[in-house]
């Protein structure tokens, strides 16, 4: 009989993988649906469409890149 703790582990280590895979599904399902999807990017949040094309929703600024640690005020 395995472990019980190590099987869990192994378990919890698939949690990941299997959300994006969830997450790239409910996608594609959205898309084939006929329905738009909001996708965040480099420079702001796009909606996507099931014919390939982004229409710019929002405009962000840019990512703040700070070290791991590091405590950011925000206004």
């Amino acid at each position: 009989m395995p472990d019980t703790e190590q099987t869990l582990d192994y378990l919890e280590q698939q949690i990941p993988v299997l959300s994006a895979a969830a997450v790239d599904v409910a996608y594609w399902q959205a898309l084939a649906s006929g329905q738009a999807v909001l996708v965040s990017g480099e420079d702001g949040i796009y909606q996507t469409f099931a014919d390939g094309t982004k229409k710019l929703i929002k405009p962000m600024e840019p990512r703040l890149s700070v070290p791991v640690g590091t405590r950011v005020r925000i206004p």
